[in-house]
């Protein structure tokens, strides 16, 4: 193909995407990577949308786990998904790209709060938007916040980047054997219990038929070549048997 076959994205950018080697944090050059190749998406006329995680800097469901109550510790996970959100900002804007970013929790002095209709004409405008804080309530992960929004702007497609290149039976970090899918449906996702999304986003992804491609962000070039429909990673949508 010779241009985008999607004209409207959402990207949704895990935060241990963020991490490189580090063991906590951002890692400024990565970050500058996927600032670039998200750049040379939307200099192809792409209209991008992007949420993002908090994971490189505190897990809510981890700290739940340890005994903090679940509620606190999904809103201290949201806030660090908007340290993220700003972060990305300053990347994407050294490209000479205007960018917003829209957070789920009121917070005038550093986003704009998020409203659907300004959202969309930002897009409209060209401009990058971030959307920051998950869904702005707890025990909801940002998986279900980028289904949702997926939904709310009309995009074409989601684009789940991971640390691997599409979805598998099993972990295949640590089966070598695993199988890896080139399609999959929603339903077998779910029956098969295979945590790339959580089943509340994979079941709004369903009831809605948003397409969802899991693909490997640490290559270099891959948001491109999904974009332009290069056959990477695991296309999720409905009807079919997995292959």
């Amino acid at each position: 193909m010779d241009k985008p076959l999607y004209r409207r994205i959402l990207l949704k950018l895990s935060g241990e995407a963020l991490l490189g080697e580090q063991p906590y944090g951002i890692d400024t050059k990565v970050i500058e990577d996927i600032a670039s190749q998200i750049c040379e998406v939307h200099r192809m006329g792409v209209q991008i949308a992007i949420v993002n995680g908090g994971g490189n800097i505190f897990r809510g469901v981890s700290a739940a786990s340890q005994g903090m109550d679940r509620s606190t510790a999904d809103y201290m996970g949201m806030l660090a998904t908007v340290m993220n959100a700003l972060a990305l900002q300053q990347a994407l804007e050294k490209h000479g790209i205007a960018t917003r970013v829209q957070s789920a929790i009121d917070m005038k002095e550093v986003a704009e709060p998020y409203i659907r209709r300004r959202a969309i004409r930002h897009l409209e405008k060209d401009r990058i938007v971030i959307f920051a804080a998950g869904t702005g309530n707890p025990f909801f992960t940002t998986d279900t916040a980028a289904a949702l929004r997926t939904m709310e702007i009309g995009a074409d497609v989601l684009l789940k980047a991971t640390r691997v290149d599409g979805i598998y039976a099993a972990d295949p970090e640590t089966d070598q054997y695993a199988l890896k899918y080139d399609r999959i449906t929603y339903t077998e996702v779910l029956q098969q219990n295979l945590r790339i999304m959580d089943a509340t986003a994979i079941s709004l992804a369903r009831d809605h038929n948003i397409r969802i491609v899991v693909f490997d962000l640490r290559q270099p070039g891959n948001i491109k070549k999904v974009i332009m429909g290069s056959p990477i990673g695991t296309v999720v949508e409905g009807g079919g048997h997995a292959q």
